[in-house]
């Protein structure tokens, strides 16, 4: 039988996920209003950073940064996917939000000052937390800070990482792919940056091939899919970050071991197609399946200790009702 209070609490909003928090928001006028400030204060804050958002939106013609247009609308997403509703807070919260603001302002304006581009492009950050502390309190520090840090994503990289990160890059991609041929049974050597093929064919691992785009997009995804998998343990989100590194310096290796191999059958035609023109096609889906199955083997070998299972203990027929074991020996429980 479904009693009368049941009834009605199936037809009341729900509290949690998304569509409740939505509901939530919009029933309450005072969390209209609070959401309305933020997005007229971050419009006011792009007002102010716009020629700081030209620049850098001009880098990202560069195939390097084309992930950059999407940044700003997956942070807006893992937002309105992590968002809670405003409560009443004390009146210092909000001073913490205005001082987060001074904060990036500042560092605006030692950034233009010194021509520090980088300092000058990551002050948006504090500034847009402080944005959402201004108006929210502390609290909103909990779900909209890691998706505003999310934004350094858009941001080129310095000039000294640009200048060193590629070159190493490309030196271990080189040795990881010579040693993978090597192990298939392919006759390669390698000089430098240069893999040395039968019949006197080279193929050089070249700074577009060292795979810093691959490894920037693909810890930008990692990034997300730590911050949207809130029902896995917070272990398994670090082991998620921990992992993109590794794996994206794998799969560019598999990328160059494959050119090696049809270069080294005579495809080099097809190999430049392949892994050139569609090696974003084909090589995030093969590193997003590396992911999940690193996510798929660790729920296999670690047991979640909240969820056991009840062990039934069944007390041997020898003893009695009373509890004593045969011999006369009362049983302690």
């Amino acid at each position: 039988m479904t009693t009368d209070a049941e009834i009605k609490n199936s037809f009341e909003p729900k509290k949690n996920g998304i569509a409740g928090f939505l509901r939530t928001k919009f029933q309450d006028k005072n969390q209209v209003n609070k959401w309305l400030l933020i997005v007229g204060l971050v419009f006011l804050v792009i007002i102010s950073y716009a020629n700081t958002l030209f620049r850098i939106s001009g880098v990202w013609n560069d195939p390097q940064y084309s992930h950059g247009w999407l940044i700003p609308i997956l942070a807006v997403v893992l937002i309105a996917m992590r968002a809670v509703p405003f409560t009443q807070v004390p009146v210092w919260h909000h001073w913490c939000g205005f001082g987060l603001i001074t904060f990036g302002m500042l560092l605006r304006i030692v950034g233009t000052h010194y021509v520090l581009n980088t300092i000058d492009n990551v002050s948006i950050i504090p500034t847009l937390i402080g944005v959402f502390v201004l108006v929210g309190g502390l609290p909103t520090v909990i779900w909209a800070s890691l998706p505003l840090i999310f934004l350094v994503f858009m941001i080129p990289l310095p000039r000294f990482v640009n200048d060193t990160l590629p070159r190493k890059l490309q030196t271990v991609a080189t040795v990881g792919s010579v040693l993978a041929m090597q192990t298939l049974g392919i006759d390669v050597y390698r000089e430098g940056n240069q893999i040395h093929l039968v019949e006197g064919m080279t193929l050089n691992v070249a700074e577009a091939c060292s795979g810093l785009r691959m490894l920037t997009i693909f810890i930008a995804l990692a990034c997300a899919l730590a911050m949207i998998s809130t029902n896995r343990p917070w272990w398994e989100r670090v082991m998620v970050l921990a992992s993109a590194v590794p794996i994206a310096v794998v799969v560019n290796m598999i990328r160059i071991t494959i050119t090696g191999i049809f270069y080294n059958l005579g495809l080099g035609d097809l190999a430049n197609h392949l892994t050139h023109d569609l090696a974003g096609w084909v090589m995030m889906p093969i590193a997003i399946g590396f992911l999940f199955l690193g996510l798929h083997i660790l729920s296999r070998i670690v047991i979640d200790e909240s969820v056991g299972d009840v062990v039934r203990v069944r007390i041997p027929s020898s003893e009695n009702a009373t509890g004593s074991v045969p011999g006369g020996a009362p049983r302690r429980a």
